[in-house]
């Protein structure tokens, strides 16, 4: 599937459907019966670094049993070829979403995006989305300068990143939503944007910096919004997660 209809595909998706639970939980155990309590509207989960490190692919594939479409988030930062073969490999476990850093450069970009037009799926799923991480959402502006001292700003940093992955062939970006009239600025209204940091008002904001509600992401023109604490947490993470979507419309 092509760049263009892929996106289509994904933003048609209905509103509980755009809403991605974290499935940050230290085994597989606990991430089925996470994902079975949220219910018939829990469509989408992610499976991150904490995760697939403790479970592996075995966990993607018993999600995808349970008809819940994969945030793959595992934010390749390496060489082409690594990255490239990363990519196939999430393609194969059937994920509809994965990750890479935009400052992993031009090269590992490129040869992620090639790699995912013709790498083989399971039968009735399609190619995973790349989508390219800006800026974390938990670092700070002072933070950004520590670890990498420059002239740039967070906003010019989040701008030329998504400029650069939407030319490299990434479907889309991973950024906070404070920063998405930037990335739009910088890119228009095609690419594909899943936006974490969301948080219910006068939510806790926990060790996230720069956060926002549901309907104010989408204003902002998120696509796709990843809830953890305020779904995984709740008392009735199903009711949460329906909040949350009804927020967003």
């Amino acid at each position: 599937m092509n760049r263009e209809n892929l996106i289509q595909h994904l933003r048609n998706l209905p509103a509980n459907r755009r809403v991605i639970t974290a499935l940050d939980v230290p085994g597989q155990t606990q991430a089925l019966e996470l994902a079975g309590s949220l219910g018939t509207d829990g469509g989408f989960v992610k499976v991150g670094l904490e995760l697939f490190s403790a479970a592996g692919p075995d966990v993607v594939r018993s999600l995808r049993e349970m008809d819940r479409n994969i945030f793959l988030d595992l934010k390749y930062h390496d060489i082409p070829n690594t990255v490239a073969s990363a990519a196939k490999m999430a393609a194969a476990m059937g994920a509809s979403l994965c990750t890479m850093h935009a400052s992993a450069g031009r090269g590992a970009m490129e040869a992620a995006a090639k790699a995912l037009a013709t790498a083989p799926v399971p039968e009735g799923a399609v190619r995973p989305a790349l989508l390219a991480v800006t800026v974390l959402t938990s670092l700070s502006e002072e933070e950004i300068t520590e670890v990498r001292p420059s002239s740039d700003n967070l906003n010019d940093s989040v701008g030329r990143l998504a400029a650069l992955a939407w030319d490299c062939g990434c479907d889309g970006m991973v950024c906070s939503a404070a920063d998405l009239p930037v990335l739009r600025k910088a890119v228009g209204d095609e690419p594909l944007v899943i936006t974490p940091g969301i948080r219910m008002a006068g939510a806790a904001t926990d060790d996230q910096h720069r956060v926002t509600t549901p309907r104010m992401a989408v204003d902002l023109g998120a696509d796709f919004l990843v809830v953890g604490r305020p779904i995984t947490k709740a008392n009735d993470p199903a009711a949460a997660l329906v909040a949350i979507a009804n927020d967003m419309e």
